[in-house]
């Protein structure tokens, strides 16, 4: 039997669409990540939702659903001002003002493991705002857990998201510098001073996972919040291949 074009093409718009449908249908398609975090493997806590894997992509409302950490709680340690639910976690490392310690998915993470008791690395360093650890001070925590927070909790100003991006920032310039000197990378570290502590580019990009920005004068916090990129994961990366030129 022959089929001719306007028949066939029929026929592929059907089977196109179909299959969608009857997908939708038994819940096999779907239009974005569903942003549900990974659980925990083994141990005490096997089949709970793992803090670590909150991205920066996550919002405030992705973690109450994947956490039961209500958006409001987390809106207040953080000091957002605007709807905490639709607040997208990479933003913190665009507003928190301070060129000693990052602000950022980390801190997210950090925060939710001791609001909800679970597990965490405390070997790494790893801040929170004083909002943040008020609140948590409030909370059962373990004696380790109040002890990691009274060395880990920093008077940097979390500018509030309504005036988000309208802050001056001469502060933060002003560290860069130091930055360079110490060889730490921090948010006003940039690609050129990496470049110059000695690793290569092909080696910073490996790391990415993407070409390096052309001007140096970028720094790796704005260039994976532009990217959607998670920076607390970037950042140790590029600090390891920084501490083998040392």
């Amino acid at each position: 039997m022959t089929i001719n074009s306007k028949t066939l093409a029929a026929l592929v718009v059907i089977i196109i669409f179909g299959g969608i449908m009857i997908s939708a249908g038994l819940g096999w398609w779907e239009t974005e990540s569903s942003k549900v975090a990974a659980n925990f493997t083994e141990g005490e806590f096997t089949g709970q939702a793992n803090p670590a894997d909150i991205r920066g992509s996550y919002t405030f409302g992705d973690v109450e659903k994947n956490f039961g950490v209500p958006a409001s709680v987390l809106g207040d340690a953080f000091n957002i001002s605007t709807d905490p639910a639709a607040f997208q976690i990479m933003q913190l490392e665009e507003m928190a003002v301070d060129g000693e310690v990052e602000i950022g998915t980390a801190s997210v993470r950090l925060f939710v493991a001791f609001y909800k008791n679970l597990p965490f690395d405390l070997s790494t360093d790893t801040y929170l705002p004083e909002s943040a650890s008020t609140l948590l001070k409030k909370q059962n925590l373990t004696s380790e857990q109040s002890t990691y927070l009274d060395t880990h909790t920093t008077t940097v100003l979390v500018v509030p998201s309504t005036q988000a991006g309208t802050t001056p920032q001469p502060e933060v310039e002003a560290t860069a510098g130091e930055a360079s000197t110490e060889r730490i990378i921090k948010g006003g570290t940039t690609f050129g001073d990496i470049l110059s502590w000695g690793v290569s580019q092909p080696v910073i990009e490996q790391i990415l996972g993407m070409p390096m920005p052309a001007d140096p004068a970028a720094t790796p916090k704005d260039f994976c919040t532009s990217n959607s990129l998670d920076y607390e994961i970037i950042k140790p990366a590029l600090q390891a291949e920084v501490d083998k030129t040392k």
